[in-house]
């Protein structure tokens, strides 16, 4: 990597964390001498990048505060990467979240220029993941599960326990497993109080419940 293309990248590595980097770490990450990068982010300093070194433990090299970022600039190399991947999620359902992961790919196309574009397909025809498909889900316990845990809300489920029998649930989730072609939701069950853990392809129904439905305890 030449001098050139480190700046760029160091400063876009500035860029997607606004916490304290250390240049240690930095260097280690671009391949150079910590003395390289004291050089790089004077040199980036010089041109009008609002540096700030904080000491201490958490600290490092890390953007002013009240720098407002300008708008992304990816290559169609970059772009491609990125569509290809989070299309081959969205396509083997490896995660309940295909709503705003195909928004964010929509704003990954829209900040490519007309040529970066033509460019990005051509890259995307020639790139194909491979993938153990997941278990089919229906796009509205998909949605209702995607609006409950990223709101932190609790979740009314209808559980296929086996071939026989479907139990109602009240549930939050507290995390997400992707195990190969399962998506598995680890909660806690608001009307028993323990932890359980539910297989997203046997929640049948689902329902986002508001906080003053909430039954009391």
């Amino acid at each position: 990597m030449n001098r050139k293309t480190r700046l760029f990248a160091l400063a876009e590595a500035l860029r997607a964390r606004r916490t304290g980097v250390t240049a240690e770490a930095l260097a280690e990450r671009f391949g150079v001498t910590v003395r390289t990068i004291y050089r790089d982010l004077a040199t980036l300093q010089d041109a009008g990048l609002p540096l700030r070194a904080d000491r201490g433990r958490g600290g490092g090299y890390a953007l002013d505060k009240s720098y407002q970022l300008p708008p992304i600039n990816l290559t169609a190399r970059e772009a491609a990467l990125l569509v290809a991947l989070g299309r081959m999620a969205s396509q083997q359902r490896l995660l309940p979240f295909t709503d705003n992961l195909e928004a964010a790919l929509d704003k990954v196309r829209g900040a490519l220029s007309t040529s970066a574009q033509r460019e990005l397909l051509g890259l995307l025809d020639k790139l194909q993941f491979v993938g153990v498909p997941a278990l089919p889900v229906t796009p509205p316990v998909r949605r209702a599960v995607e609006t409950a845990w990223f709101e932190d809300r609790a979740l009314r489920i209808h559980y296929q326990k086996n071939a026989y029998t479907v139990a109602p649930r009240l549930v939050r989730i507290r995390n997400l497993v992707f195990d190969r072609e399962l998506t598995l939701l680890n909660c806690v069950d608001l009307e028993l109080g323990e932890d359980r853990q539910f297989r997203l392809d046997r929640i049948s129904a689902a329902t986002v419940i508001e906080p003053g439905e909430l039954p009391s305890a």
